[in-house]
């Protein structure tokens, strides 16, 4: 079973290089590195040969039509049908007993420190295995509609930007701005990469602004890893960074603050079923009113996490929250008037 596991894993793997737009044409070479790199945290080939890759491309297209051409040119794969992936090909019954016995890895696992952030995809993997026969069944979701995530994009950065950090290299991209539209060129040293609300942004040291930005995935585009090593600032901590803070928004410089929440009972309720933040805590417990006390940094996450309740939540402290939060709501009824 781990046989066919493995071959079906590099067989996406290699359909995802191929298909990868920011670096076209993947050379043999390219392609047996991703592969060992997933499946076994290193490329030096004592894995995975190029003969393996050969015997996987020549299956692909074979086995899937897989349209997979070679460029003299270019030196590299490429499929003739841009539009083609793998992951549009039926699953067989050796790609649901090789879903079925990692999804059953995976749920002895998700207790696992290393696992309990994903505790809840692992439980929706396993759900939609032990739901049905065939997870690939479209007809499943005349019954039953599971919450789907849309991936805004960038994802194809990953493994080059954890190489940068992991290597303690530089790189450099366009990134486009939401402001004006523009794309401008940036050289920096990434530090840490998070994962907030489906989308992937970097934490880096930005080397013309000399201090640590956050820069979204899927905004950037021509992405390149150069051998020019990193600037890591000596105070940035990846463990303690996020610390105080909600959602993506951070600062070394910041202070956190004690904010002191009251909301009606049934807000309540959904408050403390889904925490804020880690440090959220019930200080007080009334007749028609819950008091909730954290310390975190003031943010825009925040704001627009209070202002989802509407009139159920009210912030006492600190005041500076408070008004920024009733400047916002007198804007709202300012909208609204005639």
């Amino acid at each position: 079973m781990p046989h066919i596991k493995n071959a079906l894993i590099r067989y996406r793997i290699i359909d995802r290089c191929i298909r990868n737009k920011y670096k076209q044409y993947p050379s043999k070479q390219e392609l047996r590195e991703a592969c060992e790199e997933t499946l076994y945290g290193s490329n030096d080939g004592a894995n995975i040969c190029d003969s393996t890759i050969e015997k996987d491309m020549f299956a692909m297209r074979m086995e899937h039509d897989a349209p997979i051409k070679y460029s003299k040119r270019h030196g590299g794969y490429y499929y003739e049908d841009p539009d083609f992936t793998i992951n549009d090909i039926p699953l067989t019954e050796e790609d649901l007993s090789a879903i079925k016995f990692a999804a059953n890895t995976l749920m002895q696992f998700r207790d696992a420190d290393m696992f309990k952030q994903f505790g809840n995809a692992i439980d929706k993997i396993v759900d939609r295995v032990s739901i049905s026969a065939n997870p690939s069944d479209k007809e499943l979701n005349n019954f039953v509609q599971f919450e789907s995530a849309v991936s805004s994009g960038g994802n194809e950065f990953l493994p080059l930007l954890l190489d940068a950090i992991r290597n303690n290299r530089i790189v450099t991209f366009e990134y486009s701005s939401f402001v004006t539209g523009n794309s401008k060129g940036r050289i920096v040293s990434p530090l840490l990469l998070k994962e907030y609300r489906n989308r992937w942004y970097l934490i880096s040291f930005d080397e013309s602004k000399k201090d640590i930005i956050t820069f979204a995935l899927d905004r950037m585009s021509e992405l390149i890893l150069t051998e020019e090593e990193a600037n890591k600032p000596s105070d940035f901590h990846p463990d303690n960074y996020f610390k105080y803070a909600i959602g993506i928004t951070s600062d070394n410089k910041s202070i956190p603050y004690t904010i002191v929440l009251k909301t009606d009972n049934v807000a309540a309720k959904y408050i403390e079923s889904q925490p804020f933040h880690s440090s959220q805590k019930i200080i007080k417990t009334g007749k028609n009113r819950t008091t909730f006390e954290l310390n975190v940094y003031l943010s825009e996450e925040l704001i627009r996490t209070i202002l989802s309740y509407g009139g159920e939540i009210e912030v006492v402290a600190p005041t500076i929250l408070r008004e920024q939060i009733a400047k916002r709501i007198s804007s709202m009824v300012a909208n609204y008037k005639n």
